[in-house]
């Protein structure tokens, strides 16, 4: 089965509205699909009529921002009830996060000798999107500050840069607890983008089973195959379910396309198949 269960669209800090997405998978012949916008489901709807049309089974899915021990990490949220009351209140306190967010990030870069109107020129470039960081970084490349948004982030954006500001999101707890309630299965997005030793990985790990976690991402772009072997036999050992995607948010670049990671079997493990079986 050709499927994708990580991709990200201009409802959050992608480059291609739901429909250019969805048009896009179809035609890498993908057939079963999640979007995981950040924080938001705002592009589900126009996405589900898209994907009708072109015959692709979507998931409803959102990549939850969240701390563990202070260290901000993301979850996967998959085959969501978007109809639970529950969720609304949540993503609307995550709004206001985000904008209080880029409100200090911009007041930050302004101290340091950019434009007044930062902010505006960053909030028109996310659109009716979920604004962050990536937003900031297309907008220092305009301005021709930097060379790359790559290198936006190194130079201001990053941690210990000018313009990072630390964020309360809610905790790990939280977030799972209201992926139960959204009747979705969690999966632990890209475990090693966050620079976590194999150990602090596996504390990740206890502590998210212990609070109901369901799954990790074991396949995507940037996973050398040492690390995608260490991978599945940590869900193996502890029984967890398999995700793979590739993360995409833009056709620029090229390491992450829709259906393009690492080759991942398909069994009982993957929650794929769960997926599957549920919206049967």
């Amino acid at each position: 089965m050709h499927y994708d269960l990580h991709l990200h669209s201009n409802a959050s800090d992608g480059a291609l509205a739901p429909t250019e997405l969805i048009q896009l998978c179809a035609s890498e012949s993908i057939e079963y699909l999640a979007i995981t916008d950040h924080d938001t489901c705002r592009g589900y709807a126009e996405a589900q009529a898209a994907a009708t049309q072109v015959g692709i089974h979507l998931f409803a899915g959102i990549e939850f921002t969240c701390l563990w021990k202070d260290r901000v990490i993301h979850v996967l949220g998959l085959g969501l009830d978007l109809t639970v009351p529950a969720l609304q209140q949540y993503m609307d306190e995550l709004v206001d996060l985000r904008m209080e967010r880029a409100e200090r990030i911009a007041n930050k870069l302004i101290k340091k000798g950019l434009p007044a109107d930062l902010l505006a020129r960053v909030l028109a470039k996310a659109g009716e999107g979920q604004v962050g960081r990536p937003h900031f970084a297309s907008v220092l490349v305009e301005l021709g500050v930097v060379d790359s948004e790559q290198a936006a982030f190194e130079k201001y954006l990053g941690q210990s840069r000018p313009g990072h500001v630390k964020v309360l999101w809610p905790d790990l707890a939280r977030t799972l607890e209201l992926i139960q309630q959204l009747k979705g299965f969690s999966i632990i997005a890209h475990p090693t983008k966050y620079r976590f030793t194999f150990t602090k990985l596996r504390a990740l790990v206890d502590d998210f089973i212990q609070l109901g976690g369901q799954g990790v991402e074991v396949s995507y772009p940037g996973l050398n195959p040492d690390q995608g072997k260490e991978l599945q036999r940590l869900a193996a050992q502890k029984n967890l379910l398999l995700s793979a995607g590739s993360d995409f948010h833009s056709k620029q670049s090229a390491w992450s396309y829709p259906g393009r990671f690492p080759s991942l079997e398909m069994s009982d493990q993957h929650v794929l198949m769960h997926l599957i079986e549920a919206a049967a």
